[in-house]
């Protein structure tokens, strides 16, 4: 049997704004993973008769519904009670949650004294599986009625994540006929509409396994995704496809399952046994900010400067205010003068420099917003990029691809790939 969920997140905070429904994300996530469809994420307030009016078009549309939120001990916590009614089942006082429900607060309440309307949360509906919760108070639980199956989540990211492991996943698992699996193919250097152009017979012919593109910030990632018994046939229907993909785009795809550029460029750096030092101008410390996020970066990155000023260049990184006065701030040579400036100030055997004019104004030398140089320094010479220009609108936007562009060089570099076309 073929199984179609629909996800329904109850909060009025979600409505308003006030917090990203991350849930969602996670319990889709994980109905891919065992092969069950998601068409359709509703998103309704702490408001019974609404809550009601979304299950029942759910139910016309899909035999899994599962909800987060509303399992609470307030009285604006009404998802339990109103999902029991729509389905005919009564709500029964469960001993053995309630009990847990008691030990939590003596266990992690650090004394404060657990109030009544707590043990409403055991109040769950009949001949249910009940989903305990290891990380509050709230049990989540699921039942099957109508030919439909309910599973109730709680809302907390936290707590919701960890019971969807732990219970639903499990739950669903034993409801799913087939899996599906996917590898993300990362991609800098090429827009969307450009990858989707070398692509597009190939994505237009296929069926099983699918091949998807997305824009991200700065990259595209495609998602191949296949579905199957199980994930050793998954894997076999997606090897040929990867295989073509890797073909069409060469070297601008920067990973397979890669968590990021500066993911990559870490763990390259790593294998290499080599450091990298940073000297940024209009990316404030950002790339120090990207490479330091990565867990373990200590390992490979001595330190970075930020220098933002001519003053700040030449005290920091011994860059002669003669080449400044010459070639102006933003240019190949100051770039490269910053990545050898950062490169012998920390002991690295690789240095970057980057320095630009983020915008929106310009800085009286002429160069037009959105103007950066990007320069690799290491024991042999330099190598520098200037992007096409950026968005002189968009500080945010033209600090963030500057900084992917230097990694992207750095990536490069140490895999051996064409960095630039020539070396000065």
């Amino acid at each position: 049997m073929s199984y179609t969920a629909e996800l329904i997140a109850v909060g009025t905070e979600l409505l308003l704004g006030n917090i990203a429904n991350t849930d969602a994300q996670d319990v889709s996530r994980t109905l891919s993973e065992l092969g069950i469809n998601v068409y359709f994420h509703t998103v309704v307030g702490d408001n019974p008769e609404r809550l009601k009016q979304a299950v029942a078009i759910a139910k016309s549309r899909a035999n899994i519904i599962i909800t987060t939120g509303g399992l609470g001990p307030t009285f604006d916590d009404l998802t339990k009670q109103t999902l029991a009614e729509a389905f005919g089942r009564k709500l029964v006082y469960n001993e053995e949650q309630a009990e847990i429900i008691e030990g939590f607060f003596k266990r992690r309440a650090h004394g404060a004294a657990m109030t009544e309307n707590n043990l409403r949360q055991a109040m769950l509906p009949e001949d249910c599986v009940v989903f305990s919760n290891g990380c509050g108070t709230a049990p989540g639980c699921a039942f099957e009625a109508d030919g439909t199956h309910v599973l109730m989540l709680p809302g907390p990211p936290r707590e919701c994540r960890a019971m969807l492991a732990s219970c639903a996943a499990p739950y669903l698992k034993k409801l799913s006929q087939s899996e599906i699996r996917s590898h993300n193919i990362h991609i800098f250097g090429l827009g969307e509409s450009a990858v989707e152009a070398r692509l597009h017979e190939l994505m237009e012919s296929m069926e099983n396994p699918t091949l998807a593109p997305y824009a991200k910030e700065g990259e595209v990632m495609l998602r191949l995704t296949a579905r199957a018994r199980d994930e050793s046939e998954a894997e076999r229907l997606m090897a040929p496809v990867l295989e073509k993909v890797k073909s069409a785009l060469g070297d601008i795809i920067y990973g397979i399952d890669a968590q990021s550029l500066e993911n990559r460029a870490v763990e390259l750096l790593r294998e290499s046994g080599k450091s990298v030092a940073v000297a940024e101008s209009c990316t404030g410390g950002l790339i120090s900010k990207r490479l330091t996020d990565v867990p373990g970066a200590s390992e490979i990155f001595p330190g970075g400067v930020t220098a933002y000023s001519a003053r700040a260049k030449t005290a920091l990184l011994g860059i002669a205010p003669g080449l400044i006065d010459k070639y102006g701030a933003v240019s190949r040579e100051t770039a490269a003068a910053m990545a050898e400036g950062a490169r012998g100030l920390f002991g690295a055997d690789i240095g970057l420099g980057v320095t630009g004019i983020a915008g929106p104004g310009g800085d009286g030398s002429g160069l037009p917003p959105g103007t950066v140089y990007i320069a690799l320094a290491f024991d042999g010479g330099s190598y520098c990029r200037r992007p096409g220009i950026f968005r002189a609108d968009d500080r945010s936007h033209t600090r963030m691809l500057s900084a992917s562009h230097a990694l992207d060089m750095l990536r490069r570099f140490l895999t051996g790939l064409q960095v630039e076309s020539e070396v000065f």
